[in-house]
């Protein structure tokens, strides 16, 4: 049975304004609202930034030169359009499930599992990569560390911050993001000076790098589209603080809030980061290869003179992958959660335990992080990149997905006479579609992106075996008489 709270809370003018808010009751779900405010804005800038800014940047700017920047820019504005348009939704029905129980909500059962199964398989490959790039990471101070040491003791040692209370989870990811927000302050403000003052011993190098080696557009335009359909990946995560809804203190102001502004963070780390490293670097110089040594971090920090920059960066990168794992792993468990609790998933999934945490859900997460895992290194040629594959073509679809239960959302609650959300995506239902079309656009590109060409060759399949395990379980459901 669904329960309506009303709450009052600030619309976009800083209005008072009083929403319905229908969702189930804690006690069915038994999460805790235990995470704070700056806990959930922290959670969903971990999530998003990965180690692609510090190490996988530079495929984007090899593809596009200088005018990789534009492409940053453009997808940030996409992005800022999926986040209004989730606040908008998640702020009326902050429940267990976030998105993926919202799609459920305006477009059917089938629409929900799909979503939150193709999430969850995204989310766990993503896993899988990460702890194996934090065991390389590893490596790079003792390399002959086998790699299955590192990467057991980060997967045993994240499956426990998860296994612990909601709250000291959100405090372990957010000091493990800000020192990626740190990082990348840090590397921004030592760029500008660089441009425009020089460093002890240097000469202001100014901008000039971003016209020379082939003009800023060295590629053409077509180039920068490419480019756009690889930093668009950059930005997924931000979907995250969705998530967080059923587990927030205040989710009718905080995720609104960590909403915008992680999209907004993302923008300018991005934006600004490309920037400095094109206006430093030559963009043909810029190695795209995920050897710490080369990352345009490292050359920077090594040019002002600080000492061990390739240890401190991979100290950072270390971080970031775990970050990223950390947050990934909570957002599978809820997840699976929330999948149990819609009869999608096994209810032996929906249980909790005494502190509010799914641990049964983990137990599912942590299996498939192991078979992620062993792929990466056992099959890094042929399974791993049809996984990666399924997983990029699972996120876009359910950006879509998000896009159409907005409409839906809009539609109905005008239809039923319902106030409007105090949230509210400007310039819809114009710019739902426009964000709904760049991201089916981008969707489209990836069979002529190497690294993603798989997407459509995994992802489609994997698509329609959902759509037949959804009805066999829906079949089965009927026949007990206990479908939704």
């Amino acid at each position: 049975m669904l329960v309506a709270h009303r709450l009052v809370v600030r619309d976009e003018q800083g209005r008072h304004s009083t929403v319905a808010q229908e969702t189930a009751p804690l006690q069915q779900t038994g999460l805790r609202r235990d995470l704070s405010g700056r806990q959930v804005g922290m959670i969903a800038v971990g999530g998003a930034i990965g180690t692609g800014l510090f190490l996988g940047s530079g495929l984007a700017i090899s593809i596009a030169g200088p005018a990789v920047i534009i492409a940053y820019a453009v997808a940030a504005f996409a992005v800022l359009a999926l986040a209004y348009a989730l606040a908008e939704m998640i702020v009326v029905h902050p429940e267990a499930g976030g998105f993926g129980a919202v799609i459920h909500r305006y477009l059917g059962g089938l629409a929900g599992f799909l979503s939150r199964w193709m999430y969850w398989a995204a989310q766990v490959v993503n896993i899988g990569g990460e702890v194996i790039a934090a065991g390389l990471y590893v490596q790079f101070w003792y390399p002959q560390l086998p790699l299955w040491a590192p990467v057991v003791a980060f997967a045993v040692l994240m499956l426990a911050v998860n296994l612990a209370a909601v709250r000291f989870f959100g405090e372990f990811e957010y000091w493990f993001a800000m020192i990626k927000v740190i990082t990348i302050v840090v590397f921004v403000v030592l760029g500008v000076v660089y441009m425009v003052f020089g460093l002890p011993g240097t000469q202001p190098v100014g901008v000039a790098a971003l016209t020379e080696h082939g003009g800023f557009l060295p590629n053409g335009v077509g180039a920068v589209w490419l480019a756009l359909a690889v930093v668009t990946f950059s930005y997924l995560g931000t979907e995250a603080v969705s998530m967080t809804a059923a587990e927030s203190s205040n989710p009718a102001r905080d995720v609104p809030r960590a909403a915008r502004s992680t999209v907004l963070r993302l923008a300018l780390f991005y934006v600004l980061g490309m920037l400095v490293v094109v206006s430093i670097l030559p963009w043909d110089q810029v190695s795209s290869s995920d050897d710490i040594t080369q990352s345009p971090f490292v050359r920077l920090f090594s040019m002002v003179g600080i000492p061990a920059a390739a240890g401190i960066m991979n100290f950072v990168v270390l971080t970031a992958a775990l970050s990223a794992m950390n947050t990934n792993l909570y957002l599978t468990a809820r997840m699976t959660h929330s999948l149990a609790l819609d009869g999608y998933a096994p209810k032996w999934f929906a249980a909790v335990s005494r502190n509010g945490v799914p641990r049964r859900a983990l137990v599912l997460s942590a299996a498939g992080l192991a078979l992620a895992a062993s792929l990466a290194v056992f099959a890094e040629d042929t399974a791993f990149p049809m996984l990666l594959g399924m997983a990029l073509f699972g996120a876009l679809v359910v950006y879509l997905l998000i896009f159409a239960s907005q409409l839906v959302f809009r539609r109905r609650r005008a239809a039923e006479g319902l106030p409007p959300s105090p949230v509210r995506l400007p310039g819809a239902p114009v710019t739902t579609v426009l964000a709904a079309l760049f991201f089916a656009a981008v969707l489209l590109t990836t069979p002529f992106l190497g690294p993603f060409s798989t997407a459509w060759k995994a992802g489609l399949p994997f698509l329609l075996v959902l759509c037949a395990g959804y009805y066999v379980i829906r079949r089965r459901a009927q026949r007990s008489g206990s479908t939704r």
